[in-house]
């Protein structure tokens, strides 16, 4: 075997954070989800760690009970493009729904953060899971979820056409002869297909990078299709190594299947490491978070994942109630798997809901246990890289600071960036066009 790629990683920049009470956290601005000055700090600290990326999640519905940072936030590819100017080397990966938007427009709109970044794009493709969706777009109901992920796989499609419809060499810019491009390097896609139809060409051309890249969060098996088939990277998340391994090795096959190599996909588990000098100073700051935690908002928390469910109706302490399809056409792989969890170990809608709203990793110790855990899932191939979560504002710090330093000893870790574009530095080529293609096999 050649030698492993090394570990990539990522920071996910969540606001006031995505614990129901993580914004009452002494060292969380209240403010911060809303706050730019907070993203450009957190996203600056990542590229100081020579992460490949961070990372915007995002959603297209709230209601009374959604957690804080869902209801006041950034949209994506705006808070992107304005942290594109505060730093240099670092990816800027956004997510933006299939399901409730235009591919002419996403297209559009992707490809000018790649130019505005110099080709540090990255879309994170999500199908929106949430019902309520619907009611926001005037759509008389949310689609289900495999016809969802059919929607998203057309879409791509039609997205990389229109990120090709320039050929690298289009525009000469000749000011003294006139021409400013070769008409014969300009290409519609003249796409007509089940759910889009799409004529181009797009006005923007290809950045550097050549297209985003893709990156794809669900874990069900239509995500993981959908996945294998067309994305560079995975995010997704996972409760031990034994778990990770399967659906690494499940994605990585899928992706041969498909005639890729399985380096032609990252698969990055999310991780919410918290760092002490010592194991007690890293238990007290997981405890000082999660007794931030009342059981009315966890269950609040918990019923979001099931269309806003209200729990408050069933007794805490008996076993967790039989739910039997609700869930299915929202968080599909996360319902399916909280409802196993439940039922295997026999636990009370307390214990569920605790355990959902303030999830214990096992990334919690010193920064050598932190760096053995990253170090280990990675070699035995349960990830390719992590996205981060940070619990506080300093957690990004302490990880930077702490744990990074030990994986660059080991070699396992870059010291500089290998690249200027986030295809360069996760190790991805740069997509051929497909006109250019065709000239030559022509």
């Amino acid at each position: 075997m050649g030698k492993r790629k090394q570990l990539k990683l990522g920071a996910i920049i969540h606001g006031v954070g995505g614990n129901v009470s993580a914004w009452r956290h002494p060292e969380v601005p209240v403010d911060a989800s809303v706050n730019f000055r907070f993203y450009t700090k957190q996203a600056q600290i990542a590229e100081e760690g020579k992460f490949d990326l961070v990372f915007i999640a995002d959603g297209l519905y709230i209601n009374e009970k959604s957690i804080p940072h869902f209801l006041n936030r950034f949209e994506p590819l705006t808070i992107l493009s304005a942290l594109a100017a505060v730093t240099t080397k670092i990816g800027l990966v956004g997510t933006l729904s299939s399901s409730y938007s235009e591919p002419f427009t996403v297209s559009r709109q992707f490809g000018s953060l790649d130019h505005i970044s110099g080709g540090r794009a990255g879309w994170n493709v999500v199908t929106s899971p949430l019902e309520g969706s619907a009611l926001n777009y005037g759509k008389p109901e949310h689609p289900s979820h495999d016809e969802r992920y059919k929607i998203a796989e057309e879409f791509l499609d039609v997205a990389r056409g229109l990120w090709d419809s320039w050929e690298d060499d289009a525009f000469i810019r000749d000011k003294e002869s006139g021409v400013f491009f070769d008409p014969s390097k300009l290409h519609r896609l003249n796409h007509k297909g089940k759910y889009f139809s799409v004529q181009g060409p797009l006005n923007i051309a290809r950045s550097k990078q050549g297209h985003p890249v893709i990156f794809q969060a669900g874990s069900s098996e239509s995500g993981k299709a959908l996945a294998a088939k067309g994305a560079d990277a995975v995010f997704t998340g996972h409760e031990n190594i034994e778990e990770a391994k399967r659906f690494y090795k499940d994605v990585k096959d899928r992706a041969v299947a498909n005639g890729r190599s399985r380096d032609d996909i990252a698969i990055l588990p999310g991780v919410g490491p918290i760092v002490g000098k010592t194991e007690e100073e890293a238990e007290r700051k997981y405890l000082e978070f999660a007794n931030l935690v009342t059981i009315d908002k966890a269950l609040e928390y918990l019923g979001r994942f099931f269309e806003h469910h209200d729990f408050s109706q069933y007794p805490l302490d008996e076993p967790f109630p039989e739910l039997g399809d609700l869930g299915s056409n929202s968080f599909r792989s996360g319902t399916d798997k909280i409802k196993q969890t439940a039922k295997e170990q026999n636990l009370t809608l307390r214990q569920v809901a605790i355990r959902t709203a303030t999830p214990r990793s096992e990334f919690i110790g010193t920064p050598e246990k932190i760096a053995n855990l990253l170090q280990q899932w990675h070699e035995e191939e349960a990830a390719d890289g992590f996205i981060i979560y940070s619990s506080t504002p300093e957690a990004l710090r302490d990880f930077v600071e702490e744990v990074v330093p030990i994986l660059q000893e080991r070699g396992i870790y870059r010291t500089e960036y290998e690249a200027d574009t986030l295809r360069g530095n996760l190790g991805l080529p740069i997509p051929v066009n497909r006109y250019a293609v065709a000239e030559v096999r022509g």
